[in-house]
């Protein structure tokens, strides 16, 4: 047989962020795809309709209510789950903002969030992973094609995302022989709730759709089974390198 199935049986997954948006959706189709889902959020009431929608399905879920800015709870909270095989270090934001009119706590929320929490979480689910050689594990870290390129009025998500891509490659490069491959996925705009509020205004609409060739939006479906085939032995040679699902936008 050549062609490998995605069976994510007797896994467990962590996803952060995995109440909203991009996060929710990985969280539903890892599920979909047979893993045990340990879905962090700092919200609640959106762990508890995630939870929902998988039993739906007969998926499992563990909820973690948290907040990744938060260390020792992070860590604490952690501590407690005994296995982690795939990582979705995805909790992320963004404020866009003209260079010079960049606030202080703009930038340093998302250094945070987008960087900060991500080398966290990724390093506690690293010290995990190792206690269980035996079984691989694939971390994906959630980037963006401004990991890639630059745009206007998005200096600091640039900064944090090239970092991203940056830690992705030597993670990638030292834990290859530890049986963990990190890789990241780069995703152009995407039909969420946030970015459905940003397209409120028509001119920046405009701009988006002109800048990616294949003129669409992606799917929160497009990008989680981007995620999916990463945290699958389908891609087993894969480490250290980014899955651009951005239309075409950094082709140029």
């Amino acid at each position: 047989m050549y062609l490998q199935k995605i069976n994510f049986k007797n896994k467990y997954a962590l996803v952060t962020g995995a109440g909203k948006g991009l996060g929710r959706a990985c969280a539903l189709a890892l599920a979909e795809g047979g893993a045990t889902v340990v879905a962090l959020s700092r919200t609640t009431k959106d762990l508890s309709s995630l939870e929902k929608e998988i039993k739906k399905t007969k998926g499992k879920i563990i909820k973690v209510n948290c907040d990744v800015m938060n260390y020792s709870s992070l860590k604490q909270k952690l501590d407690k789950i005994k296995i982690i095989d795939i990582l979705v270090n995805n909790a992320g934001t963004n404020i866009p903002e003209p260079f010079e009119k960049i606030k202080q706590e703009s930038m340093n929320y998302m250094v945070d969030l987008n960087l900060k929490a991500a080398f966290n979480v990724a390093q506690l689910v690293v010290k995990k992973m190792l206690k269980n050689k035996k079984r691989p594990g694939s971390i994906i870290n959630m980037s963006s094609q401004l990991g890639h390129v630059g745009w206007v009025d998005r200096n600091v998500y640039n900064m944090t995302k090239f970092g991203l891509e940056g830690l992705t490659k030597g993670m990638g490069v030292e834990l290859a022989k530890k049986n963990i491959r990190v890789n990241t996925v780069a995703p152009t705009f995407v039909a969420t709730p946030m970015v459905k509020n940003f397209f409120k205004n028509k001119d920046f609409k405009k701009k988006v759709l002109e800048r990616i060739p294949m003129g669409k939006l992606a799917t929160e479906s497009d990008i989680a089974t981007a995620v999916c085939f990463l945290a699958s032995s389908a891609s087993s040679m894969i480490t250290g390198t980014s899955i651009l699902v951005d239309g075409g936008w950094t082709a140029q």
